[in-house]
């Protein structure tokens, strides 16, 4: 006699749908996944995903909460709860956006909102919202810091901010997009490392000239 089928709590669905979800987004891309499809994936029926998602584009808002936004309250924690050196903080940050590029599926999230945000806007207007427009201000704020406290020259923050997370940026690509066809295996985490080292000698404080 076969088991029988545990009943899953219906705090659980969320969950469900959303790795469902994800799954076929990477696979099939936004456009061509159907919510049936991830009804089925998720063992649920489409009426049950309706209960939490209204519709293709709140979910996908959903997986880019989960696989993106998330990682942003680790940074706003380790920002708020830092006493150091604010220097201290940027090599740390870097690791942390490796490891979450290397280990979870916010690369292939990223990828995918730069892939259909032109024909679906609304998608990339999401990530823009609540991703950048909070992880760029958030990390201003950080830079600035270390200029008032004298640990930074006096630099555009927000430029500077923009030139950290390039690399990250182009490690999304790498393992997103050139690995899967025959690219050398990029280091994410080495990568990150290096990238920490030169900037934070580029924003030493310059040496005054002798007058």
């Amino acid at each position: 006699m076969k088991p029988a089928k545990q009943r899953r709590a219906p705090t659980e669905r969320p969950q469900e749908i959303l790795d469902a979800a994800l799954a076929l987004f990477v696979e099939k891309g936004f456009a061509a996944t159907r919510l049936d499809d991830v009804a089925k994936r998720a063992g649920l029926s489409k009426a049950a995903i309706y209960l939490y998602f209204s519709d293709k584009t709140a979910l996908f808002e959903g997986v880019i909460q989960q696989a993106v936004g998330r990682n942003l309250g680790t940074v706003e924690t380790m920002l708020a709860t830092h006493r150091g050196p604010v220097s201290e903080l940027i090599p740390r940050i870097l690791e942390f956006m490796a490891s979450r590029i290397e280990n979870t599926p916010m690369a292939a999230v990223a990828k995918l909102v730069i892939a259909e945000s032109r024909a679906f806007p609304e998608i990339g207007r999401f990530y823009l919202k609540e991703v950048i427009g909070r992880g760029i201000p958030l990390m201003e704020g950080l830079i600035t810091r270390g200029i008032t406290e004298g640990e930074f020259r006096k630099v555009d923050p927000g430029l500077t901010v923009r030139s950290m997370v390039g690399p990250m940026l182009l490690a999304v690509i790498w393992r997103t997009v050139f690995e899967p066809i025959g690219a050398e295996p990029l280091d994410v985490r080495a990568l990150a490392r290096h990238h920490a080292d030169l900037m934070l000698h580029a924003l030493r404080p310059t040496a005054e000239a002798p007058s």
